[in-house]
């Protein structure tokens, strides 16, 4: 007989999740700083320390009111960060439904400028209702190890990181929050409702943004496995040693010294969904995609319900008694979770499924 799902995270042996770093349990009145804790540890030893928000300013530069056959309006915009250090600016894409009432918002952090990008099915998405703001994350920083362009010039340039100095994940999800600063003085737009999404390494990015950014309604994390969404203890696929010697610049530098034992991790990463309770939050997986493990991915919405659970929510629902067999969601609760067949890639199966999840809870 398969394990069960209890007997599979037991076996995990996962860090507390609802107990304090001195050993205290943690309370529904003290979840928030618990919370406040959590952040700074994944801080301190993956992500990197995010710095304050910065002034943005955003000129649209372009507009077309007769897009997707006149449905949608979408605006071309120059959107600049004031950082203390001096300004970067990136190309934005804003879609909007062409409706009176004001439209909740996802915010695509894409791997490509084109659009419709090839991830991102724009007028299925308007169709449902929901605007959409794009951005290229090369346009904020290089996805590689120099530091000297984007907000990677403005912060670290060619001297050597910190240890807990952020990564390139950490600042792609800086530019989103920013993105989400000025979304709220669009019209057209409800940024009460703002979604943040990405797929693979912009899926860690996306959940990593949700975890810290409090005015994000919902984060969702696309096939995100190693980094993101998966538990690291017991995983398979991509490992911690693996990551951080291919792409050690997406986290701070103290990462990869858990790579010889991530059991000496002091968290794992149910921590960092469990960091959007009581908000909404959904983790995609595709049943093919070992190198991400589904079965990891599902296990850690599991272990992070914990959290909802603690402040009277209701987290991934319903709980089966074994990893579930791909195609299959939940949308009960107040975690979403599907797998679906086939290989590591954004679906227009994954969109269909996360924007159900949304129309229900949103």
């Amino acid at each position: 007989m398969p394990k069960t799902v209890s007997e599979l995270l037991q076996a995990r042996d996962l860090p507390e999740l609802l107990r304090f770093a001195d050993g205290t349990p943690v309370t529904k009145d003290r979840w928030g700083e618990r919370r406040r804790e959590i952040l700074g540890i994944l801080q301190e030893n993956i992500y990197g320390v995010t710095p304050p928000p910065c002034p943005v300013e955003a000129e649209i530069t372009a507009t077309n009111e007769r897009y997707c056959a006149g449905k949608v309006r979408h605006d071309t915009v120059r959107f600049t960060l004031h950082m203390p250090e001096g300004d970067h600016s990136f190309p934005l894409q804003l879609f909007r439904p062409a409706k009176a009432e004001p439209s909740p918002v996802i915010i695509h952090i894409c791997f490509r400028p084109d659009y419709p990008d090839r991830y991102t099915p724009i007028e299925e998405i308007t169709d449902h209702g929901f605007a959409l703001a794009m951005f290229d994350y090369r346009d904020v920083a290089s996805d590689d190890g120099d530091f000297t362009n984007g907000l990677g010039a403005l912060t670290v340039g060619n001297r050597e990181r910190r240890p807990n100095e952020w990564g390139k994940i950490g600042m792609w999800a800086y530019a989103a929050s920013r993105v989400l600063d000025w979304l709220e003085t669009v019209s057209g737009v409800d940024a009460s409702r703002a979604v943040v999404t990405g797929h693979s390494r912009l899926g860690k990015t996306a959940l990593w943004c949700a975890a810290q950014d409090e005015r994000v309604a919902c984060g969702i994390s696309n096939d995100s496995g190693c980094g993101g969404a998966a538990i690291e203890r017991g995983k398979v696929g991509e490992t911690v040693a693996r990551i951080t010697t291919v792409f050690p610049y997406w986290f701070c530098p103290r990462y990869a010294s858990y790579s010889d034992d991530v059991t000496r991790l002091p968290f794992d990463h149910h921590f960092i969904s469990a960091c959007v309770a009581p908000r909404l939050c959904y983790i995609a997986s595709a049943e093919e995609d070992l190198w991400a493990d589904p079965a990891s991915e599902f296990l850690a919405a599991v272990a992070a319900s914990d959290a909802y659970a603690l402040l009277g929510e209701t987290g991934l629902s319903p709980v089966p008694e074994h990893l579930p067999i791909a195609p299959q969601h939940f949308h009960d609760g107040k975690i979403g979770y599907h797998v679906r067949r086939g290989l590591h890639y954004y679906d227009r199966e994954d969109w269909l499924e996360q924007m159900a999840f949304l129309e229900k809870h949103l």
